[in-house]
């Protein structure tokens, strides 16, 4: 069984905190493999004196929608200031890091670029390193392994905060090593340290690791919608629901044009390996399509190893543009600013593969970068 940075931290490295005034970016969802929140381990400890949190998305509380900002809070648990790091200010300020000589940045990522907690690390990285103020990173797994890279490299025409990096859909990187490898690329770097997982393998799932999955977001659910999700994300950026608003988020893909049975008989002649749909009816209580009764596949994982979520999802978006061209539609794609499905695929060049019937052509142009990427990578992997 793996050990995570964060018990290797509150163990044999405690010294990088003994006696400190500590600042912690987390939430509540964040925990060790007992199930406890870290915030609890930091506020209940005499070794050092916890002052202050930080929240990324969805708060510390971990409660905010998707994109709804958040406000700065006491938070009640501790009698702390909970500052936000989703609403007006995204990097915390210089005020805000005053009194404080440590600050620990302990987020979970889910393996693919769209999710946005660790561009709040990088931005916790920028201002340690505007301050000189020390900043350490416990590492966590990555839940969908850190073999399989898939996608393209984000073009920085289209950063955004749902794609800040040159990274892949799916980048096959720990939080630690992301850390290491943002770090080296800042203008001024900050003094970092990582505190290094024990016996994990870059071929393990979070569950190989023995390390639970505790939702760290609303509609993050489990591990079957993390392996599908550096495919279907793409969906937030057309008029197709991928379920949110049900309590199968990410795993529903349908809206009120698409016929059920006939988009599942397409998907499952496509062959895609590790990978099933059946027909489903469902009604998003929020999202696109509140209220409006939708129909659509139901996608289930049969081989976590063999999926290619990102293929997947390109040739669905395919399918459905297809399958109903007079309904299907990018959303945005007239205004003057990038569309969400540009932000999303880090180019415009998916939305145009798409439009012309060529999605899977995208992929194949993608290949050269995605090779260079592995290779460029390789001296920030600290596992094996």
């Amino acid at each position: 069984m793996s050990k995570i940075g964060l018990e290797e931290l509150l163990t044999r490295h405690r010294a990088l905190l003994n006696g400190k005034r500590i600042g912690l970016v987390s939430n509540y969802a964040v925990t060790d493999t007992n199930y406890v929140p870290v915030i609890r381990h930091f506020a209940n400890s005499t070794d050092w004196k916890l002052t202050k949190l930080f929240g990324p998305e969805h708060g510390v509380r971990n409660s905010a929608k998707e994109g709804e900002a958040v406000d700065s809070v006491i938070d009640e648990a501790t009698g702390l200031p909970a500052f936000s790091l989703y609403g007006p200010n995204k990097k915390p300020s210089a005020d805000m890091l005053d009194g404080v000589d440590v600050l620990v940045v302990d987020l979970v990522d889910i393996g693919s670029r769209y999710y946005t907690n660790m561009n709040t690390l990088t931005y916790c990285m920028e201002a340690c390193g505007e301050l000189g103020l020390p900043c350490v990173v416990p590492d966590r797994p990555n839940p969908i392994d850190g073999v399989h890279r898939e996608g393209n490299i984000l073009d920085l025409d289209f950063q955004s905060f749902v794609g800040m990096h040159p990274i892949p859909n799916r980048h096959g990187l720990t939080m630690g090593e992301l850390a290491i490898w943002i770090n080296d690329r800042l203008a001024t770097p900050c003094p970092l340290t990582v505190v290094g997982m024990t016996e994990w393998k870059r071929d393990m799932l979070l569950t190989d690791a023995g390390v639970p999955f505790v939702p760290p977001s609303p509609n993050t659910t489990d591990l079957e919608m993390a392996l599908l999700y550096p495919g279907t994300c793409l969906f937030e950026g057309v008029n197709v629901s991928l379920g949110r608003g049900t309590t199968h988020p990410f795993k529903y893909i349908g809206a009120p044009y698409v016929k059920a049975h006939a988009l599942t008989d397409w998907f499952n002649q496509q062959a895609f390996p590790g990978i099933v749909a059946r027909p489903i009816y469902f009604v998003p209580t929020y999202s696109q399509y509140a209220g409006e009764f939708c129909e659509g596949i139901s996608l289930h994982v049969t081989d976590a190893r063999a999926l290619q979520p990102v293929r997947v999802g390109v040739q669905l978006l395919q399918g459905i543009a297809e399958l109903y061209e007079s309904d299907f539609e990018f959303l945005g794609a007239n205004q003057s600013s990038h569309p969400f499905i540009d932000l999303l695929a880090g180019s415009a060049k998916l939305r145009a593969y798409v439009q012309s019937g060529r999605a899977l052509d995208y992929l194949e142009e993608s290949k050269e970068r995605l090779e260079q990427f592995h290779r460029d990578i390789h001296p920030f992997q600290r596992y094996v």
